[in-house]
């Protein structure tokens, strides 16, 4: 039997793995970005594919929602809002939080970008990126452009503890400009 032609999002993607085949460390640029369909805090599904050809696509991994640090990240991202959800571009927040907790966070916040969930199987799109931290239970904040093409044009991670610099903002959007 064969399989399907594969596309951009579904080829396997070169990288780095440990003993038991995770990825060690994010993903980087040129590497073809995993495809994900995860639910959002209005339990809709969104995936990174039904952006291919259309918008470039921030991707941005937080530990948990209801934490100090990830409510000033995605308050930063609330906050310019328009620098990275246009008619260009679009922003997606990754977590391992069940969409109700989302629901209440992002209502509480005023999120209106997809928050998403990457409860089951439990981390399995932050581990395709390569910022689960297996030892945590949650992502690391793995910050990713990807690109038209479904190719990764900007990547970046800190660690358990870390908080994103402010200046990395204007990295993402330097890699979303033409």
């Amino acid at each position: 039997m064969t399989s399907p032609p594969a596309t951009p999002f579904l080829d396997p993607v070169s990288r780095i793995v440990d003993d038991a085949g995770l990825p060690v460390g994010p993903l980087q640029p040129g590497a073809v970005a995993p495809d994900f369909e995860l639910r959002d805090q209005n339990n809709q599904k969104v995936s990174l594919r039904a952006h291919a050809g259309v918008k470039k696509v921030v991707v941005v991994f937080f530990p948990l929602a209801f934490t100090g640090t990830c409510e000033g990240e995605l308050g930063a991202l609330r906050d310019r809002l328009p620098e990275f959800d246009n008619d260009r571009s679009t922003v997606v927040a990754v977590s391992v939080g069940p969409p109700p907790t989302h629901k209440v966070w992002s209502s509480a916040q005023g999120f209106l970008f997809p928050i998403l969930s990457d409860f089951w199987p439990h981390g399995a799109t932050a581990r395709d990126y390569g910022v689960f931290n297996a030892h945590a239970g949650y992502a690391n904040r793995g910050t990713f452009v990807v690109g038209l093409d479904g190719v990764i044009a900007f990547s970046d991670m800190v660690g358990p503890g870390e908080a994103r610099d402010d200046a990395l903002w204007t990295r993402v959007l330097d890699a979303l400009r033409p």
